[in-house]
């Protein structure tokens, strides 16, 4: 089949390089001509392990390219993905939707025959309802349908997960366009992949409700975290207490510092919009919204609390910048309320992150950006891990201590056990132990 892909953000060039590599002739469109450029020379603009190894692959057998304009490749598809940004709508959290009603227009003019048009962007409910009637708008004559295929792709896995979904879920309302998307995910049937059919408002909501049911995982065990340490009890056996029970499960129950990224801090916020708009508001999802946003603020306070009381004229090193491992996204990191409260606290920051150090000097300022974990604890008078980066979680404690200056080690993400930290002479804090 072919594919056209419009945006090559992470969730577009993802997706696109998968369908590719299942057979598929995709053509991934963007407008920014430096991201093409990049693309086409073999760089890859976001990180995603494994990505350019699958990008290469598919563009040296023919059945990847990159083009600025999206007509020949329109034109010329069986299926047209709109893949573009959706960010919260400054001033009242909306997801904003004008990427993609300006994307709808332009594929519009340029279809041939009966064409799939899919919204793999994260939108409200009832958006594909106006794509349709932007499309009919523009081209009152086009033979088309309009699909709901959310994603959900974790990021640092998103490969495994496109490959090896739980559940592939499509919004359809015509018989011709649910054929097209069994053949476009026949793939999948090889590894059993349940395909969920259902009308097109329902798929728009079961991406919301899938990711605000994930926060408030996240933001009940941090509210957990906060009870053990008022009780003395340790919230890392109370997660695996719970967590063994199979209606709760032990995904997404890692105390630490508050969810971030690209997906649910705009999608809870978009959520909560449009219930109110329908006049039935999701209480519990609004709770977790505020808490969340509390909750990076009360980090940074712990550290200052870690050094009784005051970081003034002190050297804070942070290890991990990026609101999850394995990538480079900075949207939403805790890390950009945690150090500038600390700055505004008097602070002297450090910091080092494997992959997100570029994005995050566009973010924030006055950090020093170190090379290494130990080139950044060298001389701190307080080390904090705020992303639990793989290679902070074997680091040689004992060259870390004798470079520094003091002894406070916070950590946000758990990683290090307390008794041991304390023997090898750190003052150690953790979340909820």
């Amino acid at each position: 089949m072919r594919v056209a892909m419009i945006g090559t953000g992470y969730v577009g060039l993802v997706s696109g390089a998968c369908f590719a590599d299942f057979g598929h002739h995709v053509t991934c469109i963007d407008k920014n001509s430096e991201k093409i450029d990049q693309l086409r020379s073999g760089g890859v603009p976001i990180y995603e392990p494994g990505l350019d190894l699958l990008i290469e692959r598919n563009v040296r057998e023919g059945r990847l390219d990159f083009e600025t304009d999206l007509t020949d490749a329109v034109k010329a598809a069986d299926v047209v993905f709109i893949a573009v940004g959706t960010p919260s709508r400054r001033g009242d959290g909306h997801a904003d939707l004008s990427y993609v009603y300006a994307a709808a227009e332009e594929i519009a003019r340029s279809m041939d025959g009966f064409t799939v048009v899919v919204t793999k962007s994260t939108v409200p409910v009832g958006t594909g309802d106006e794509v349709e009637a932007v499309i009919r708008k523009t081209r009152p004559d086009a033979q088309f349908a309009v699909v709901s295929n959310p994603e959900f792709l974790r990021e640092g896995a998103a490969i495994e997960d496109f490959k090896r979904p739980d559940r592939v879920v499509v919004g359809v309302e015509n018989d011709t366009a649910r054929e097209v998307m069994r053949e476009l995910y026949r793939p999948l049937f090889l590894n059993e992949t349940p395909i969920v059919f259902t009308a097109r408002r329902t798929s728009e909501l079961i991406k919301y409700a899938a990711n605000a049911f994930l926060a408030m995982k996240i933001t009940f065990i941090n509210e957990m975290a906060d009870l053990c340490e008022a009780v003395g009890a340790d919230v890392q056996q109370v997660a695996k207490g719970i967590g063994l029970d199979n209606r709760i499960g032990n995904k997404f129950l890692h105390a630490g510092p508050g969810y971030g990224g690209s997906c649910f801090p705009k999608d809870t916020l978009a959520l909560t919009r449009t219930a109110q708009e329908h006049d039935s508001p999701v209480r519990l999802v609004e709770t977790v919204v505020d808490i969340n946003d509390r909750r990076k603020a009360a980090m940074a306070d712990k550290v200052i609390k870690a050094c009784d009381g005051d970081v003034s004229g002190k050297t804070v090193a942070v290890l991990g910048l990026t609101f999850k491992p394995n990538t480079d996204d900075m949207r939403d990191a805790p890390s950009l309320d945690i150090i500038p409260a600390l700055q505004k606290a008097g602070a002297r920051i450090k910091a080092y992150d494997p992959a997100g150090a570029l994005e995050a000097e566009k973010l924030l300022s006055d950090v020093e950006m170190t090379s290494g974990a130990y080139l950044c604890a060298e001389d701190a008078d307080v080390l904090v891990i705020i992303t639990e980066w793989n290679e902070f979680r074997a680091l040689d404690l004992d060259r870390v201590k004798e470079s520094m200056k003091g002894s406070i080690l916070v950590d946000l993400r758990n990683i290090y056990d307390p008794a041991d930290m304390k023997g090898r002479g750190f003052n150690y804090v953790s979340v909820g132990r």
